[in-house]
Order: C-alpha cells, then structure tokens, then sequence
C-alpha cells in the first residue's frame, strides 16, 4: 500500500511539467525520451543526505557528481526485496557495458541497529565491490527516509524483527540532480534502456525552425 501510494504521487509529480509544457505553444522542444521508470525530474525529493561510509567519514549525493547514481534504501536481513534490488543493479551495470564505469550504486541502511559498518561493507561486496554502503543513527536515518519519501517500520518476528520499507530506486544524471524513479517490478533491461537515454540525450531542435527550413 505504501508503495502503490508513492508511486502514485510520483506519477503525478511527472503529470505536473508536461501540462506546463502544452500550455506553451510553438516553444522550442525536443521529443521527452519513453521511459519504462518514472520520470521525476525538477522533483524536490532529497535533494541530499547527510549519512557516513563504512569508515566514519560524512557522505553525501554531492561526492558522486559526475556519476550516474542509484539510491536505494533498505537493510541486509531483507530475504527478497533487496537482494532482487542489487541483483537488479548488478545485471544492469552489465548491460550498459563500457558506460557501466558511470553507475554508481549507493544502499541507504534502514536497520542501523542491526547493519554495522562491517556488516554494510560486507554485503556490499556480496554484489559488487563498487557498491557502497551508507548509514547513520536512528534520527539520521529518518531524516533521510522522510526527505526522499521513504517509508519504514520495524515489524516483530518471532524473537526478532523484519523491516517493511518502501522498495523503489532513485536516479540522478551525473550533474546530481533526480531523474527517474525505477519501480521494483522494473527489469534490468529496462533500467539499462533507461540510463542510456539519460546518459546519451537527444539534442533539442527547435519547432519553428524545424517548420520553415
């Protein structure tokens, strides 16, 4: 449910710039790329964290301009959510090839009680060891889930507990700003197609001069 509802609001986050767009006639354009994610660029969700590495030292999205960057949060004991997620990732880098150098994957910890930093690292190599693993405390961390609208609860299981969080991956070109959000369901194949057109955009060309040449 809380999935469905963020992707709701995200859809209509994406509506928003192309009724502005109608309502200019003959203005210069170029064709919006179809993509499989959603497209929320211009969106104010983040924009930044404020979280650490393995090592201690602050993180933030401002140290990975120049990549193109995945954000994805959830937790190491996740049994299928997660691992799908960085599979996911892990095939789609394969998939761009050489561009593949561009990606930068970022895992966002929900369960800082549990996922140390050895822990993080660990899991992170589990998948690639490019990957990189963030966290912070409690109040660190949801601050970053509320600024990304993230949600996430501690749900009892048996003696322990399990995590429920919201399983979407945000994408941000290389100059740091938030492109698309790709939906769980989405496949490698897809989320690569996506990036290419992010990395390789079409250049724009002008409607009136494209009617009178």
């Amino acid at each position: 449910m809380q999935r469905r509802t963020l992707l709701t609001a995200l859809a209509a986050m994406a509506a928003a710039p192309l009724a502005a767009m109608a309502a200019a006639p003959l203005a210069a354009h170029a064709a919006a790329p179809a993509y499989t994610g959603i497209d929320i660029t211009g969106s104010s969700i983040g924009p930044d964290f404020r979280l650490f590495y393995g090592d201690g030292k602050p993180a933030s999205l401002q140290d990975f301009k120049g990549k193109y960057v995945l954000l994805f949060f959830g937790f190491t004991q996740c049994p299928d959510v997660c691992p799908t997620a960085l599979s996911r990732a892990v095939e789609t880098k394969k998939l761009l090839g050489a561009d593949g150098d561009k990606l930068q994957v970022l895992f966002v910890t929900v369960d800082p009680e549990r996922d140390t930093a050895a822990l993080l690292a660990e899991y992170m190599r589990a998948f690639d060891p490019g990957f990189v693993g963030l966290r912070g405390d409690a109040a660190q961390t949801a601050k970053a889930a509320k600024d990304f609208k993230i949600f996430y609860r501690k749900v009892p299981s048996g003696s322990s507990y399990t995590m429920d969080h919201t399983a979407i991956t945000y994408v941000f070109d290389a100059t740091g700003k938030i492109r698309l959000a790709f939906k769980h369901d989405q496949t490698a194949p897809q989320c690569a197609a996506d990036l290419r057109k992010l990395m390789q955009p079409k250049k724009e060309t002008s409607f009136l001069k494209g009617l009178f040449q």
